[in-house]
């Protein structure tokens, strides 16, 4: 087996496929982000990442599969140690002492334990490519939320288009109709 079909039977095993999630359970939510991340060309790092973005919660999604005190190592042993990074990372930002601001500060924080990490422009790239792309997925997916969502990703977007990879932006522009809202390559 693949370190791709190891973490989606692990993830099978934790119940993601019973949790409810945009468009269908969290275990389709994950794959649909992961497949979206691999056919913007991203490595094999992020898009096992994005298999698994979830799984210690999120500032948004705070279901957990696996605890971030105790079982990081599990997570590490199936999809490696960048690829669990990310998914820390992704997991523990909080959302609103980040977001906003992340291409003046290249910082997020940690809302675990509080602490700020300053991020390289890789690992900076691979954070809002996740983070973008996991919100497309969820606007593609939940009408009600995408109510508030588009406006939101409209101006966000804009903010990080710096930070993401061409083709990250490229889809945001596709999907937000950005052309004209100041979005350039």
């Amino acid at each position: 087996m693949s370190t791709f079909q190891d973490l989606g039977s692990l993830l099978m095993v934790r119940g993601a496929d019973e949790i409810d999630h945009a468009g269908g359970s969290l275990y389709v939510h994950l794959h649909r982000v992961a497949k979206r991340l691999s056919s913007l060309g991203a490595s094999d790092a992020l898009v096992l990442a994005g298999l698994a973005h979830a799984a210690y919660g999120t500032d948004g999604f705070r279901t957990h599969l696996f605890d971030w005190q105790t079982e990081r190592p599990v997570l590490e042993s199936v999809i490696g140690t960048e690829a669990e990074l990310i998914v820390y990372r992704y997991g523990a930002c909080d959302r609103e002492t980040t977001w906003r601001d992340l291409a003046e500060h290249r910082t997020v924080t940690d809302r675990f334990t509080g602490t700020s990490e300053e991020l390289g422009s890789e690992d900076l790239r691979d954070f809002v490519d996740l983070t973008i792309v996991n919100e497309l997925d969820v606007l593609d997916h939940d009408a009600k939320r995408a109510l508030k969502l588009r406006p939101f990703l409209q101006e966000q977007i804009v903010r990080w288009q710096s930070l993401a990879s061409p083709a990250v932006l490229t889809e945001s522009q596709r999907i937000l109709q950005l052309q004209n809202e100041g979005l350039t390559n």
